[in-house]
């Protein structure tokens, strides 16, 4: 079944017809990770860096940040029995949309926090696809 993870949202699944999607990201970022062993993986659309922006907004919707929206995407595949020293993690996105000047620059920021989160936590990233004026869609088949 497909699984459409919508801006600001996350899925995490251990069923083998699924297929997690997300599509149109600009300055978000997708963050995938996959277990191969426990067959679980798990896919956030986060939208800005930073929770501190609006601390009312990250208790209703965490995913919308990279700061509250990365841990939970990890605590929850760990609850379907994934093991960090399993994980392959790929991060999509990051570009720099309608901001031709760099003034706000929210997709290098995003994947600045991403970066250096999982280096804080030794998560080593597989793959990378970020940054330039396109959008992005990723998926993962589980």
């Amino acid at each position: 079944m497909k699984l459409v993870v919508g801006i600001s949202d996350m899925k995490v699944s251990n069923q083998p017809e699924d297929v997690l999607i997300t599509y149109s990201l600009g300055s978000c970022i997708g963050v995938v990770i996959w277990d191969p062993v426990a067959k679980v993986g798990g896919l956030l659309h986060y939208m800005l860096p930073d929770s501190a922006l609006d601390k009312e907004k990250a208790q209703t919707k965490p995913f919308m940040f990279a700061d509250s929206g990365i841990p939970l995407l990890f605590k929850e595949t760990y609850k379907f029995g994934a093991m960090k020293t399993r994980l392959i993690v790929k991060v999509v996105g990051g570009s720099r949309i309608m901001d031709n000047a760099g003034i706000f620059n929210i997709g290098k920021r995003n994947h600045a926090v991403l970066r250096k989160m999982f280096w804080k936590n030794n998560i080593m990233v597989a793959k990378e696809d970020v940054g330039g004026t396109g959008n992005r869609t990723v998926s993962l088949e589980i």
